[in-house]
């Protein structure tokens, strides 16, 4: 009687201390949403970088820095779409690329102060040539990545494959079984 009293007591505290443990975490880690995926998304990457430049060589405050990031997410966004548009033809994106930084100066001109937009003004040509450089830099970078790591052409791992074709030997205005 004392030994089963004993086991009794025992598996109790065995089950209290289990229950004290903290649940164990799953696995999958979630992915850090602040940081970027060059990957998954190379034009933000692009957006980020430059922006990241132009902040601290301007010394932008926060509403300055934020009203920025907008304004190069969107014209990297065009710049890129043009150079996949005007590939092989560096004349022509280099034209219509300098008309998208010249809406970026107009939008940049109500957002920083006069000393700022100076410095900016100064520098766009050291800014474009640095985007440029990231730009030509992440697609070489992008290319050999995606040939060593190719990614999966649906997302649950299907290989898209040609249709199998149907047998020669079925009678005109075969259906199949199922369709009545």
């Amino acid at each position: 009687m004392k030994t089963a009293f004993a086991a009794l007591i025992f598996t109790l505290l065995a089950g209290a201390a289990s229950a004290q443990q903290a649940p164990r975490a799953s696995t999958v880690e979630p992915r850090d949403k602040t940081q970027s995926s060059p990957r998954l998304n190379p034009v933000q990457a692009r957006a980020d970088r430059l922006s990241n430049q132009m902040v601290r060589d301007l010394r932008l405050n926060g509403y300055q820095a934020a009203k920025l990031r907008a304004i190069n997410a969107d014209k990297v966004a065009k710049m890129a779409a043009i150079e996949r548009k005007n590939a092989g033809n560096p004349k022509l994106i280099d034209e219509e690329c300098n008309g998208v930084c010249r809406e970026r100066d107009q939008e940049l001109q109500a957002v920083l102060s006069n000393d700022q937009y100076s410095s900016y003004y100064s520098a766009r040509g050291n800014y474009y040539k640095f985007d440029k450089d990231f730009a030509a830099q992440s697609a070489s970078i992008m290319l050999t990545e995606s040939v060593q790591n190719p990614a999966p052409a649906r997302a649950n791992d299907a290989v898209i494959a040609p249709a199998k074709s149907a047998p020669a030997n079925r009678p005109a205005g075969y259906l199949g079984r199922n369709a009545r």
